[in-house]
């Protein structure tokens, strides 16, 4: 199936997340992190030397199923999505088709989803909006994906990271959980965690960074139990919880098929 194309990517947006994070780290008068600049540099080098080009694990075919699918993976499980969305995409995978299928038989696809019905009208109110203001195609600017029905700060820096390589972070339960587990950016909420990452992360790094974060989070440094003897980081991570400090060896693995349908 088609990848999502990236060749509507917008380089002055991208650049300017990049002087945006520029600015906040500038202008940050104390390290909010409890971490050295060459500590952070050494967990997301590790992080680059064992999943060199991380991918998401929510199935799509372009941009537009893309957005669809994180906007449906809010209180649920990544798999649940895929799970439901396979036949949907299969049959609608531009906005002009969406609206053609209707709420109702939407909802139906995704009716194994938790609050299905708010979220199928949400994606059909997605779909004529797209083709009302952007002419059918997903923009690539923050400001106008969060203008859209069901989009939120986290679901638009997903789409700009997959869709359109910008160096974005995304915060969601995982990197909440790990930024005030380990200390890395200690925050009470995901916009408070995120502003200290963007400011802390090495430029290099911001590209995978929260893919690289998501998936420590999810098969390492899990929500009722972190597997420390499998953590790449065990001698740096400064939480209190760890059981070790001998890190697991560092050793690439091997690359997934990327996540379409």
């Amino acid at each position: 199936m088609e990848k999502p194309k990236t060749k509507n990517a917008v380089p002055a947006a991208a650049r300017s997340n990049l002087r945006d994070a520029a600015k906040r780290k500038a202008k940050t008068p104390a390290r909010r992190t409890r971490y050295t600049r060459a500590e952070i540099s050494e967990i997301f080098r590790r992080f680059h030397v064992q999943r060199p080009e991380p991918q998401g694990e929510l199935e799509h075919v372009n941009a537009f199923t893309l957005l669809v699918a994180v906007v449906l993976s809010a209180q649920a499980t990544d798999a649940g999505v895929n799970k439901a969305t396979r036949a949907l995409f299969a049959i609608a995978e531009t906005p002009q088709k969406m609206l053609a299928l209707g709420e109702a038989k939407v909802g139906e696809h995704i009716k194994t989803i938790g609050l299905w019905r708010n979220k199928a009208k949400n994606v059909i109110a997605l779909s004529e909006a797209l083709i009302r203001e952007h002419g059918g195609e997903v923009p690539g600017d923050r400001d106008e994906l969060v203008k859209l029905p069901g989009v939120g700060r986290k679901t638009a820096n997903v789409v700009l990271n997959m869709a359109f390589g910008q160096p974005t972070m995304a915060v969601d339960t995982h990197i909440l959980r790990i930024g005030n587990r380990i200390g890395l950016a200690p925050g009470k909420t995901p916009d408070e965690v995120e502003d200290i990452l963007v400011r802390i992360i090495p430029d290099e790094y911001m590209r995978h960074a929260h893919h690289w974060l998501i998936l420590h989070g999810r098969y390492v440094c899990k929500a009722r139990k972190p597997d420390c003897p499998a953590c790449l980081i065990a001698d740096i991570c400064k939480s209190a919880e760890k059981t070790t400090s001998v890190p697991a060896p560092l050793v690439p693995i091997e690359p997934l098929e990327e996540a379409s349908v």
